[in-house]
């Protein structure tokens, strides 16, 4: 007897460390100098040398040009979690059958954190027993595991850890040519949101027809805009790192340049080279523990040639993931077996869990590119995931011939397509019962195009308070003053935005926006213009004077943005009215800026001050540990920077690439670097 699909509410227990909030403070620095990454999800401007591009294929040279992400606003960074984990309830999705279950969490970016093989009990993803956050996505804050879905740009999606709307849908009937996929289609749960850095709206669809021993996943991405908009998807895969990784490719490019995890590029320039698969420099890549180092290698799936990956065990017991052909790349990422990423492998979760790899798929060939999607159309694609066995071992095409045969005996290319046809027939019904709730910025952004999104539907009763001033200007053509003293709200700086600023009356809170979103759009010297004009009047100067401050960096005036973040940070410590988690965050974003850049300039005094202005628990944490023993380094008490080290501490929000600590560290000394706090993804350059 088939066992009728089901869609639940379940509650996980989990240690897990608090995400906290978000950082206050804009982020006005390009990408490349303050952004965060994971894997070649890099972060940041990323190019490849003029002088290779002749040596590529056109359509890659082309999208590897195409509009790279410059700056994370309006997003914000996050970055208030820590460390300390305790059992904490998460909601989640549960969508099952007679022959799988898939675990969703619907508030930290719809990621499929399990999914288990039932007649067999077998898990076929790396589950991560914990939740910890760390310093991986475009905007901070990540965690490993799962199936993640990553859209905007290249890196870690900004909706990592964000709410994604999610309800049931009711699925198609009977297709395809097998028993076991002709029954009744059950339901679809349907997660939506709109992806803030391109301003676009996309749609997951998880479908488990009942009886499949494949989950199917429909997503499509619009762009309700009259412009072209740069386009992104990563579908990225965590499996234990003890397999074999077969994808249908005699090559794959591979990031010809020090990298850090997953390909974080060391530098703004590159170069891809084709690599031979399986094996290169002797070695077979292939199996994961193989590579030394962090890397990520491109595979080049033949045109006309089936889109599939799998992760398999000596036994040959494992994952694939297949798809239609829209989704054309197919990529390894690994750790690598070396110390770096051993220590970041257990960074991310607790002692004694195995380390994993990640097996993906994506929009083009690399995750340096973006497509280019058309105005007023969409893309979409299905994915399949399900258990697969083949023999791993072997010569390398003859072993990809059986597993592509197994693949087609299990789950033929036809009803893959068929699949997909059945699901674009449902892809614009609207959904039913709600399950979870996103943002309300797409319901802001729906008002103000008067946009028609069958299927994903943004209601008004989603807007909070983040979007309410927003909205106050689109009705009233102007921003209200905030009703208390408290930190600035998010700052909107799409073109129509922009305009609705410059024409609303000139208040300090509406310059003080208008700035951020000219500096946004690259008018730097209008922007600067904007906070000065908002000083005079300003109840609120720290906000401005920060803005400024960052300007002077960018400028070179690094003297002049001491000065202006000592005021700033005096400002704000005379205006902050709690010790609430708003105001504290402030205070700790604002000092850490303010602190770093007096210590730049060597203003050690000014520097203790700032220090000591700090709230005790915020000098607790382990970034403001790393500041205090630079701090007592600059005031010549090398013997106590040394001991800030021996105390230990952790950097929660430490960024891959980020060398601060072991750079304080040579400066102590010519000891080599503890183990615990050796994070390098890269050989050193002796």
């Amino acid at each position: 007897m088939v066992i009728v699909t089901t869609i639940r509410r379940e509650v996980l227990t989990l240690p897990a460390a608090e995400l906290g909030p978000d950082n206050p403070l804009p982020p006005l620095r390009p990408l490349a100098d303050g952004g965060t990454a994971h894997a070649l999800e890099a972060v940041g401007e990323h190019r490849i040398e003029d002088r290779d591009r002749g040596d590529l294929p056109r359509d890659m040279a082309r999208q590897l040009g195409y509009e790279p992400l410059r700056s994370l606003l309006p997003v914000r960074v996050r970055d208030g979690y820590g460390r300390a984990r305790e059992p904490r309830a998460v909601d989640a999705l549960v969508i099952e059958n007679d022959r799988l279950r898939a675990t969703v969490l619907p508030g930290l970016g719809g990621r499929v954190v399990s999914l288990v093989q039932l007649p067999s009990g077998r898990e076929l993803l790396y589950r991560n027993p914990v939740f910890q956050p760390a310093n991986f996505a475009l905007n901070g804050a990540w965690y490993s595991g799962g199936i993640e879905w990553n859209t905007g740009a290249t890196g870690h999606t900004t909706l990592s850890c964000a709410p994604l709307h999610a309800a049931r849908v009711p699925a198609p009937d009977g297709w395809g040519h097998h028993p076991r996929r002709s029954g009744s289609g059950g339901e679809i749960l349907r997660l939506w949101e709109w992806e803030r850095l391109r301003d676009l709206p996309f749609q997951v669809d998880l479908w488990l027809p009942d009886g499949s021993d494949f989950l199917f996943v429909g997503v499509r991405i619009r762009n309700p805009h009259e412009r072209p908009v740069p386009a992104y998807w990563w579908s990225n895969i965590a499996v234990p790192e003890e397999r074999r990784v077969l994808a249908p490719a005699e090559e794959a490019w591979l990031p010809d340049c020090l990298e850090g995890v997953g390909g974080t590029p060391i530098g703004h320039e590159r170069r891809l080279r084709r690599v031979p698969v399986p094996s290169y420099d002797g070695v077979d890549r292939t199996y994961p523990l193989n590579s030394p180092y962090a890397a990520d290698y491109f595979y080049e799936v033949p045109d006309g040639r089936r889109r599939w990956i799998a992760a398999l065990d000596a036994d040959g017991h494992g994952l694939v993931q297949t798809s239609t052909d829209g989704l054309r790349g197919r990529k390894l990422f690994v750790w690598g077996s070396g110390p770096g990423g051993r220590r970041w492998q257990e960074w991310l979760t607790e002692p004694g869990t195995g380390g994993y790899c990640e097996i993906q798929a994506g929009l083009a060939r690399t995750q340096l590119e973006h497509v280019r999607l058309e105005a007023e159309s969409e893309v979409s694609w299905l994915e399949a995931y399900g258990p697969f066995d083949a023999p791993p071992e072997g010569e390398w095409a003859s072993v990809l011939r059986t597993a592509e045969a197994r693949l087609e005996a299990a789950l033929p290319r036809a009803d893959v397509d068929a699949a997909y046809a059945a699901w674009q027939r449902c892809a614009d019904t609207e959904p039913g019962e709600r399950l979870a709730t996103g943002s309300g910025w797409g319901a802001l952004e729906v008002l103000r195009g008067d946009l028609k999104l069958p299927g994903t539907p943004f209601d008004e009763v989603t807007l909070g308070d983040a979007q309410s001033p927003w909205l106050e200007l689109l009705r009233s053509g102007s921003l209200p003053e905030p009703r208390r003293v408290q930190p600035p709200g998010q700052t909107l700086v799409a073109p129509h935005w922009r305009d609705m600023l410059e024409t609303a009356p000139a208040t300090p809170l509406t310059e003080y926006h208008l700035g951020v979103a000219q500096w946004h759009a690259g008018d730097r010297a209008q922007a600067v213009r904007s906070w000065e004009r908002a000083l005079p009047l300003a109840p609120s100067l720290w906000p401005l004077l920060r803005c400024l401050a960052v300007a002077d960096q960018e400028s070179g005036h690094h003297e002049r943005a001491a000065d202006r973040y000592a005021e700033a940070f005096d400002d704000l410590c005379h205006e902050r009215r709690d010790d609430g988690d708003q105001w504290t965050a402030a205070t700790a974003a604002l000092g850490r800026e303010t602190l770093q850049a007096l210590l730049r300039v060597r203003r050690a005094a000014e520097a203790r001050a700032v220090w000591e202005r700090l709230l005790p628990a915020v000098r607790e944490r382990g970034r403001f540990r790393l500041l205090e023993a630079e701090l007592l380094l600059v005031e010549g008490r090398r013997e106590e920077a040394r001991a800030v080290f021996d105390d230990g501490f952790e950097v929660a929000d430490l960024r891959e690439g980020e060398e601060a600590i072991g750079r304080l560290w040579a400066r102590l000394g010519d000891d080599p670097l503890p183990g615990r706090h050796d994070f390098r993804m890269r050989p050193d350059a002796s």
